[in-house]
């Protein structure tokens, strides 16, 4: 899989080194084990899904790019959707701190569940609203999402650390979604289009 990934054009060595600790196997129901490496989204119940490794490695790639991440190494990071922890788990191997929330309860305890084993002591685990950020937390240095939306929340962009870079999914025209890096800046919000993804729509509220 690691392999693949710099076939493919990750090239931050501490970004493939963290995809080649992370067992993604760990994270999927025992049905889908032979699949965990596949570059491919696998369900993980409740219409939720855990994203390709590839997608996986290139916004964790994106987020090491970030100016204050360049300076000082990857600070503090919020994740917008645990769903299994399998981004988390491998935000843990670059970041200072994680900060991951998650909507739905039954999700949230699924990842508890998974993370549990590997002791991730940097790993926050929150049941909440994931568009209304984690204030408690910030700021970040990196703000990562696994759900798109029409709009970034003001939210995110105000818990955002200067210096810090926001990687997310936004709904584009004719319902196709891109990826959205935003770099707070002094002179502002910085926004750069990349490809098109396919992420779950971003909710709010718990369920």
């Amino acid at each position: 899989m690691v392999q693949r990934l710099a076939a493919s054009g990750i090239t931050a060595a501490p970004v493939l080194q963290a995809m080649g600790t992370v067992e993604r196997h760990r994270f999927v129901d025992t049905a889908l084990v032979n699949q965990a490496y596949e570059d491919t989204s696998l369900p993980i119940g409740l219409g939720q899904t855990i994203s390709k490794p590839s997608v996986v490695a290139r916004m964790t790639e994106l987020l090491l790019g970030a100016e204050c991440a360049r300076a000082a190494g990857l600070g503090r990071v919020l994740e917008i959707g645990t769903g299994c922890g399998y981004q988390a788990a491998v935000l843990a191997r670059l970041a200072r701190e994680v900060y991951t929330i998650e909507r739905l309860r039954a999700l949230h305890e699924k990842a508890r569940d998974y993370l549990r084993p590997l002791r991730l002591a940097n790993v926050h685990l929150i049941l909440g609203d994931g568009m209304l950020g984690y204030a408690a937390g910030a700021p970040y240095a990196g703000i990562i999402s696994a759900a798109g939306g029409e709009s970034l929340p003001q939210q995110w962009c105000d818990q955002l650390a200067m210096g810090g870079r926001l990687v997310a999914p936004l709904a584009g025209g004719g319902g196709r979604q891109v990826l959205l890096v935003v770099d707070k800046t002094p002179q502002g919000l910085k926004q750069s289009v990349l490809e098109a993804v396919h992420f779950v729509p971003l909710k709010s509220g718990i369920a």
